[in-house]
């Protein structure tokens, strides 16, 4: 092999090599939107309640959440939201799970697939093992039977 077949093969290996990096590193960077953009509609979602629950005082019901669901922040990152009104008592402990959305999204760098918002107004992202675990310890046996199969 010549040097200016050398030159060549090295300068299409390197345009490769960056190629493949900026693809993946756009299908990343999507992902981190989702994210945050999901991350930010559950903490809009905590400012309604709050809202509600202070001029009312307790969470409001699922059709005022179903009302609002359209004008979130980021709300299209959120997709199918379960709202937990309906579980939660007057006495339920601050960590408890108030609304949820589980996310499919394929990533190298982001793991998690559930976004909780808890009665306390912590928004977390946990794996899905983790939260299916937290979740059947709060259901309560007329939730699950209210709740639609997966």
């Amino acid at each position: 092999m010549n040097k200016q077949q050398k030159w060549t093969v090295t300068n299409f290996v390197i345009v490769i090599v960056i190629t493949i990096a900026a693809v993946i590193g756009m299908v990343e960077l999507k992902n981190w939107v989702n994210y945050s953009e999901a991350t930010r509609a559950m903490e809009h979602l905590w400012r309604v309640v709050s809202d509600y629950k202070q001029k009312n005082g307790s969470v409001p019901p699922e059709s005022y959440i179903d009302s609002v669901k359209g004008v979130l922040e980021g709300k299209a990152r959120i997709g199918n939201l379960r709202y937990r009104a309906l579980a939660i008592q007057i006495d339920s402990p601050p960590d408890t799970i108030l609304a949820y959305a589980i996310k499919d999204y394929h990533s190298l760098l982001f793991r998690p697939e559930a976004i909780v918002l808890r009665l306390n107004g912590h928004v977390e992202w946990l794996e899905k093992k983790q939260f299916e675990q937290l979740l059947a310890k709060q259901q309560t046996p007329l939730e699950l039977q209210l709740t639609p199969a997966k």
